[in-house]
């Protein structure tokens, strides 16, 4: 497998603003984050390849791409180690024995480890150049959720146990008279959202709740808090409550 890295733009220019840093141990106030990234699919990867000035047609590609990360897929469940100009990929079994087992212990699973190629690192290095623009303007952002399970950001919601959140002006709060409408909910793309009924940790900069089990394995949420609380802090209660919703989606599993 090769990529050819010779377009146009040999040199990207990607915009990035300040947004407020969310990690606790954080020693500034605020991190970069790059701008106008939407999440993208196969399928809109591929419908980039004009941009890029690639002559191979985005249906080629889609289908290539397709059929080549589900090559990968088995092949590493099967125990290649794959390389490739943009990643390394291979299977590790996770756990210590003394060499006279027969089968894993109850509740050890094959687990990927993917690297980013040292080809790629240096591509990023040598040919992307942030433009600095501003602060990015909001009232509070999820940054990550990381499932506690897993241990997977931005992809998985385990029912039944512990996700955190981290971003900025998250903390949960109220006026008596809205607290049914304030919490952190879970909204699938069709159908009502439900509401986490256990937040543990309820901090500007970090949520710690559990998964509801009446959410659906299998089913993507978007995760959003609400609350009346400003994302300055101090206490204060605005009129009305507000909406701080993720850009990523999380796929509830038992």
């Amino acid at each position: 497998m090769s990529l050819d890295f010779t377009v146009n733009d040999v040199v990207h220019k990607t915009t990035a603003k300040f947004t407020h840093a969310f990690l606790p141990e954080a020693k500034k106030s605020f991190n970069l984050r790059a701008v106008n990234q939407p999440e993208l699919d196969i399928h809109a990867i591929a419908s980039k390849a004009d941009v890029y000035n690639i002559t191979t047609p985005p249906k080629i590609i889609e289908d290539g791409m397709k059929a080549g990360f589900e090559l990968i897929y088995y092949l590493t469940a099967g125990g290649y180690k794959i390389k490739t100009p943009l990643f390394n990929m291979r299977m590790r079994i996770p756990g210590e024995y003394d060499g006279a087992e027969n089968n894993l212990p109850s509740g050890v699973f094959p687990e990927a480890r993917l690297q980013v190629s040292s080809t790629f690192r240096r591509y990023l290095r040598e040919r992307v150049q942030i433009l600095i623009d501003g602060k990015i303007n909001n009232e509070g952002y999820i940054a990550e959720a990381v499932d506690e399970s897993t241990g997977l950001s931005d992809d998985i919601a385990t029912i039944g146990n512990v996700l955190t959140i981290r971003g900025y002006g998250l903390k949960i709060m109220s006026e008596n008279a809205l607290k049914p409408q304030a919490g952190v909910f879970f909204k699938p793309q069709t159908g009502i959202p439900v509401k986490a009924s256990a937040i543990a940790v309820n901090e500007p900069r970090t949520l710690k709740l559990i998964v509801p089990k009446e959410l659906a394995a299998g089913t993507e949420y978007t995760v959003y808090a609400v609350t009346q609380g400003s994302a300055r802090g101090n206490g204060h209660l605005l009129k009305e409550l507000r909406e701080v919703v993720s850009d990523f989606t999380l796929t509830a599993q038992n």
